[in-house]
């Protein structure tokens, strides 16, 4: 049986030849190693800091931060916010749902801000259209 699969890996990656032509070593995260031609590698991958709104994505499920070369603050980054069950003991909940209520936050993306706040974040028609997208390594 076949069938068309996508997907998104972070790997190391350095020009080499083989049977004299153009290409790239590719290391996988669990030390696997493979060759690629150029023409397919320029196809295939994209630069870590250069990636595009659903490459981000998929770095964001695997636990990455990631932010935009293009947005102006500095220290900015998304990140994942797993599911989780919370218990209402305080306000704004408090007063929606009586105490001791049990709720259930779905994962969602938050925002670090230039000026260290952490916000909900909603994607703009040009985030999600943009190639500008990075990996940031947490500090």
């Amino acid at each position: 049986m076949t069938h068309d699969a996508y997907s998104t890996k972070r790997v190391t990656v350095w020009p080499q030849e083989k049977d004299n032509q153009a290409g790239y070593a590719i290391k996988y995260a669990d030390g696997y190693l493979s060759w690629c031609p150029d023409a397919v590698y320029e196809r295939d991958y994209q630069p870590i800091d250069k990636m595009s709104f659903g490459h981000a994505l998929h770095a964001l499920k695997a636990g990455h931060r990631v932010a935009r070369a293009g947005w102006n603050g500095k220290g900015m980054f998304l990140f994942l916010v797993p599911g989780s069950r919370f218990t209402v003991n305080r306000a704004p909940l408090l007063g929606i749902y009586p105490e001791g209520t049990q709720i259930d936050y779905h994962p969602h993306i938050d925002m670090k801000t230039a000026q260290g706040y952490v916000v909900p974040w909603l994607a703009s028609q040009s985030d999600m259209l943009a190639d500008d997208w990075q990996i940031v390594e947490a500090a």
